[in-house]
């Protein structure tokens, strides 16, 4: 199962027991001082000052507080298959997900191939850690790419991962499913060339990854990878996670445009405000069309505009 664990200081540690406090569970085991149960992750708090977020959703829920811990580099998350020493100089399909942790806006794949003769330009293009750039300058950047790279970009809508979220699919099998169909596409389009490997971005161990595509038609195993923080280990998933952040952030401005107001990235506490007045303005139904519905931001978003209304 995927784990997540951040070490938070005190006062944010009592701000995500705040935060999934209708989601109580009782845990008994040594050092646990606070534990909640969502429907695809399991937050577990130690008297370390540890947050565990464990499950198909934990990169969703660790994504809104990670930037509020106390030393960023000591979140973890499984690690992946062993790489061959020399996989950053070989022909590789990347592929890598954003949006996964917004509550508005939809859910974003890419998948990006990058021939072995034109890594170093891919690198002379400014590509690198998305998480090391500007959102103003992976918009600059990005139609270079696509107009160098062979790529797929996908985009889950709102409507849709609302849908099948409803229907009991989870959103580890969404991204699973997603990066599946985008590596597939972009395999077609490059054929009869063959990347040497092909590298996810890993949000879920190898094993739970193809359990989560068993009753795909067609499925990608042949030489695939999969590696935490795989932007930093092959100029393919930076390129891809550039390429599915604009994909995001293109997204986003139609979004706001079409329900008149700019909606902001992320879950926090200004998210739910705004939530809350989209639905005190516009009512639930248009709420809905642009937000991931699950989220405990909808339950904080009802509760705000329920004490607006009575004050």
């Amino acid at each position: 199962m995927s784990n997540i664990v951040i070490k938070l200081p005190p006062k944010m540690q009592k701000e995500v027991m705040n935060y999934y406090s209708q989601y109580i569970v009782e845990r008994k085991a040594p050092g646990v001082i606070f534990a909640a149960k969502l429907a695809d992750c399991a937050i577990t708090i130690y008297s370390s000052g540890k947050v565990m977020f464990q499950g198909g959703g934990c990169e969703r829920e660790a994504e809104q507080w990670k930037t509020q811990a106390e030393d960023p580099s000591t979140m973890t998350l499984s690690k992946g298959d062993t790489l061959p020493n020399n996989l950053s100089s070989l022909s590789v399909i990347g592929s890598d997900e954003t949006g996964t942790g917004d509550y508005f806006g939809p859910i974003t794949v890419a998948a990006v191939y990058v021939p072995q003769d034109k890594i170093d330009l891919v690198k002379e293009l400014g590509v690198k850690d998305s998480k090391l750039l500007t959102d103003d300058y992976m918009l600059k950047i990005a139609s270079d790419l696509k107009a160098t790279l062979p790529h797929c970009v996908l985009v889950l809508h709102n409507e849709k991962y609302n849908l099948v979220q409803a229907a009991g699919t989870s959103q580890g099998k969404m991204k699973a499913q997603l990066h599946n169909q985008a590596i597939r596409q972009l395999l077609a389009k490059i054929a009869p060339e063959k990347p040497e490997y092909i590298l996810i971005d890993q949000f879920a161990e190898r094993k739970t990854y193809y359990n989560y595509l068993k009753t795909e038609k067609e499925i990608v195993t042949e030489n695939v990878l999969f590696a935490t923080k795989a932007e930093q280990i092959h100029v393919a998933v930076a390129a891809a996670s550039i390429l599915a952040r604009c994909a995001f952030l293109s997204e986003m401005d139609k979004l706001s445009k079409s329900i008149g107001v700019t909606l902001p990235k992320g879950a926090s506490h200004r998210v739910d405000e705004i939530a809350a007045q989209i639905l005190l303005a516009q009512g639930e139904e248009s709420l809905h069309s642009v937000t991931k519905w699950h989220f405990a931001n909808t339950q904080k978003a009802s509760r705000i505009a329920s004490k607006k209304r009575f004050n």
